[in-house]
């Protein structure tokens, strides 16, 4: 499996919309927790309630959007959820101008931002897998992932040195703009795609459609621990970000420059992982890989609770986001591509949302459960006890790929074919 082949035209086109709208994050990285302490001089409790208010009002408005996108056409939505975001996010720096930002708009962006990403990420999930083929789905999650971290890694510093050079919100009017671009790149992928079989029914949604893409997950012997696994690791790793912007930035006098390089410069070895991911999944298949590079990810971050001030401090963290962005670049693409291998075309909208919506909401939850922990314990002590937690994650992970023992077929091969036919021009 090369790595380096050309997976088409729209296929690049995708990745570049992808690439614009992740640079813009990578620029607005830790944007909000900033603006809140130094606009409006939030302390970590608050800092962790609007990033958990978002991501929870967010996954719960989202809800009805899984099944939605699933009978829609899915370029249409992505550019929709494009809009939506770059309009929210735009509201921000408008406001600031005015002097009129508060803390409830920016609970509110938050909202609007979590909803359309949920959306969108269910969207893109479906459309990539009618875009490519299946033995080439690793490869596309790798260069996604490789972009990710590419992108994180170049994206906060810059956006640390704008912040100090222009003010606050400058990060953010980039991200609105990248989101901007997002939409122009998919709308430039052209072709046809085809009509969804309920694209021309009703808007009314069947009371199961809500809950489907839950029931395939939970039924499913391979998805139903890598979901428990992917939402906890996931929650406790984002739960204890803004704890590390108020102890860092605000406790050990860390500028924002020297917060965004500590956690991006590490970002090199998600480049590495990723372009290991594909190579490793062949050689030693994707449920060994998975069950190695997760176990591995959870042994650094209680290293994160042992922050001190200056370079000292700096190195220490540097070496632990090292370790675990090296593992989560090698984790992530091969988790994406088994659970687009093992969700069918007509339920993968679902399923994504599902898993979003999950993930929001548990991450929601344990972000504001771990700021009042750190109002009452102090952040280097909640940040411990997370990083402690993380150390039972790796029992949820699948020892083996169960799913083709139980008989199932994931992929329905002539839906695909014929949704790939339409999708996409002559290879």
């Amino acid at each position: 499996m090369r790595g380096g082949r050309s997976l088409g035209r729209r296929f690049a086109w995708l990745r570049a919309a992808y690439t614009v709208s992740a640079y813009g994050t990578g620029l607005g990285f830790g944007a909000f927790s900033l603006i809140a302490i130094f606009v409006l001089h939030a302390g970590p409790t608050e800092v962790s309630v609007l990033a958990a208010a978002g991501l929870a009002v967010g996954a719960v408005v989202a809800v009805p959007l899984g099944p939605w996108v699933e009978f829609r056409r899915k370029r249409p939505v992505m550019v929709a959820m494009d809009l939506a975001r770059f309009a929210a996010l735009m509201s921000v720096p408008v406001a600031f101008a005015l002097g009129r930002l508060t803390f409830t708009q920016l609970l509110v962006v938050s909202v609007v931002v979590a909803a359309a990403k949920i959306a969108f990420t269910a969207a893109s999930g479906a459309y990539l897998k009618a875009l490519v083929r299946p033995e080439d789905l690793i490869v596309a999650n790798g260069r996604f992932e490789a972009t990710t971290w590419t992108a994180t890694m170049l994206g906060p510093p810059l956006g640390g040195a704008a912040i100090g050079l222009f003010g606050p919100v400058t990060t953010v009017v980039a991200d609105a703009v990248s989101y901007l671009l997002s939409a122009a790149g998919i709308c430039a992928i052209g072709g046809r795609e085809p009509r969804p079989a309920r694209a021309g029914a009703p808007a009314r949604l069947r009371p199961g459609d809500l809950l489907d893409g839950w029931r395939h997950i939970l039924a499913h012997p391979t998805l139903r621990p890598l979901f428990f696994n992917t939402i906890l690791v996931n929650g406790l790793i984002m739960a204890t970000a803004p704890l590390a912007a108020v102890l860092m930035v605000g406790r050990l006098g860390f500028a924002p420059w020297q917060y965004s390089l500590a956690f991006a410069a590490p970002c090199v070895g998600g480049l590495i992982g990723s372009r290991l991911a594909p190579r490793l999944a062949a050689r030693f298949g994707r449920p060994k890989v998975l069950l190695a590079a997760g176990t591995l990810r959870a042994c650094w971050p209680v290293g994160l609770a042992f922050i001190c001030p200056g370079t000292a401090g700096l190195v220490l963290v540097m070496a632990v986001q090292l370790g675990l962005v090296t593992c989560v670049g090698v984790f992530n693409p091969v988790f994406a591509t088994q659970r687009l291998a093992q969700t069918g075309q007509d339920r993968v909208a679902r399923t994504l949302s599902a898993w979003s919506i999950a993930g929001n909401a548990t991450t929601a939850v344990m972000t504001a459960l771990w700021g009042l922990l750190a109002g009452v314990t102090g952040a280097r002590a909640a940040i411990a006890l997370a990083g402690l937690l993380m150390l039972a994650t790796p029992l949820l992970l699948p020892r083996h790929d169960r799913s083709t023992r139980h008989g199932r077929t994931p992929i329905t091969a002539p839906a695909l074919r014929g949704v790939r036919r339409g999708s996409r021009g002559p290879r």
